[in-house]
């Protein structure tokens, strides 16, 4: 066997021979040249944001008038702030609730799409277009949906039940539900599609094998569907997660008021609104940037977590 791969790599002898060094220099210049407008439009968009945000953290600044190192007060400011706690505490539900529901929903209408039933195509479709719409249109369209008068659509059916109408978007027990149903149902398209793509990578045979010892549907899901898709399911938790801790536009246009960015008594406030209304509108660009590293700190040690449950098994 030796004398075989011996006279093979002789064989081959040319294929493995180094290529001059100039040549090695001048694909990797060119390699570095293609890459270099993506990795310019990185650095100067992400890099340097990063970390000149990561000094305002430590410093006072308001814009018009030079940083001011503070050390970490801007931290103990966003841990003393009760309007942070209240805004980390109605992100955090809104993320628990849209997460579960929406990665729940997105399996079960994957699993569902991926027999062969009549317009499978059409209702993939359908399912899937909200998500590749704008969320400032999508929330437009909600908040007329959720009009408080008798006009909103939702009020509107729900008279029919002799149920008054409700102000969805004022009262501080339906601010975050009425934005959570709008933001699983605009989110449940994209889950399904990458579930989709990992049912669609799993063999039948794995399927038949299982009917012929007399599995039956659920047995076949539970031992063969869900563990197959580990890592479908970790992506796409990992990815509502972060999009839950980052929601913006959506209570933006619908929850702010008058008076507050989050609605009445702050009751749709989160972390992101937060952060812009003490960044942007007060300038405490400072305080705003300590309020951006403790989220990235919250999603980052949550990401580690559910790496570590939910990492596939050998």
């Amino acid at each position: 066997m030796g004398k075989i791969k011996v006279s093979e790599q002789q064989k081959y002898k040319h294929l493995f021979k180094k290529r001059p060094l100039y040549k090695r220099i001048l694909s990797s210049w060119l390699s570095y040249l293609f890459i270099a407008p993506i990795l310019i439009i990185f650095i100067w968009w992400w890099v340097i944001p990063f970390i000149t945000s990561l000094g305002l953290s430590f410093c006072r600044y308001d814009i018009f008038n030079p940083p001011k190192f503070v050390g970490l007060k801007n931290f103990k400011t966003v841990f003393t702030n009760p309007v942070f706690w209240v805004a980390m505490k109605n992100t955090a539900i809104y993320t628990g609730v849209t997460v579960s529901i929406g990665v729940t929903l997105s399996l079960s209408l994957a699993v569902l799409l991926d027999q062969k039933i009549r317009f499978r195509n059409f209702f993939r479709t359908v399912y899937f277009l909200p998500s590749v719409t704008s969320a400032i249109a999508i929330s437009v369209v909600w908040r007329w949906i959720y009009s408080p008068n008798k006009y909103g659509l939702l009020n509107y059916f729900l008279s029919f039940a002799k149920i008054k109408p409700l102000n969805w978007l004022g009262e501080l027990n339906l601010i975050l539900p009425s934005v959570m149903m709008m933001a699983i149902w605009g989110g449940i398209g994209y889950g399904m599609v990458i579930f989709l793509a990992g049912l669609q990578g799993i063999s039948n045979s794995l399927y038949e094998a299982a009917e012929i010892d007399g599995a039956n549907a659920f047995k076949r899901f539970w031992h063969i569907t869900l563990p197959l898709l580990r890592p479908t399911t970790l992506f796409i938790v990992v990815w509502s997660i972060i999009n839950g801790f980052q929601v913006f536009e959506q209570m933006y246009i619908m929850v702010r008021s008058i008076e507050s960015i989050g609605g009445p008594l702050n009751a749709g406030l989160v972390v992101v609104a937060h952060l812009y209304e003490q960044g942007f509108e007060r300038l405490r660009m400072g305080y705003a940037s300590a309020v951006a590293y403790v989220l990235f700190a919250v999603i980052f040690t949550i990401t580690i977590i559910n790496f570590t449950l939910l990492k596939p098994k050998d």
